[in-house]
């Protein structure tokens, strides 16, 4: 009986082998996916001969440009992750790079999850992303209609787009002029 001796990054839970030789034959850019203890980070990277070159990288801490609120502590939530996908499809389209494939790694995928969120998006972004629709959450958990502090997601989302000035949209007390 021979023994066979398990690689260091999946002992750590850190890799998953399988996965990434299928995502590496694909010979298909990137997007890598992870969670810290605050942020959200996603990376675009490409990969020759097993070598993968960061070519950018889109983090929730982004978020405070376009109107996050400073008191928040975490910026990790699900409006969080839909808006830092948006964020990453953004530049997609702006840096003109071909559209990439999904790498979570060894995150779990729960439907309607912050994972889903940020794969949603990305597609209202503009990438093409194959997901099941009933996968994605709702618009009013995006919104965070669910959350104690709100925060200005519509205010939010128009910055990160561009297509209008908060102040052309919305008068001084949040409503539509």
């Amino acid at each position: 009986m021979s023994l066979r001796t398990v690689k260091k990054r999946r002992r750590e839970t850190k890799t998953n082998y399988s996965k990434r030789i299928l995502l590496l034959k694909s010979e298909r850019p990137r997007i890598v996916l992870r969670k810290t203890n605050k942020y959200v980070v996603a990376q675009y990277v490409e990969s020759k001969e097993a070598q993968d070159k960061i070519l950018f990288e889109v983090s929730s801490r982004k978020l405070s440009k376009f109107g996050w609120p400073e008191k928040s502590k975490s910026i990790k939530n699900l409006s969080a992750f839909y808006l830092t996908g948006l964020l990453t499809g953004k530049e997609i389209k702006d840096k003109k790079v071909e559209e990439p494939i999904l790498d979570l790694g060894m995150m779990r995928t729960i439907h309607k999850s912050n994972i889903f969120g940020f794969i949603k998006g990305i597609v209202d972004a503009g990438i093409e992303i194959s997901c099941k629709e009933e996968a994605l959450p709702d618009d009013d958990r995006i919104k965070g209609e669910h959350l104690t502090n709100k925060i200005p997601f519509e205010k939010i989302k128009l910055n990160i787009l561009g297509e209008r000035k908060w102040t052309e949209t919305f008068s001084k007390n949040g409503e539509k002029i």
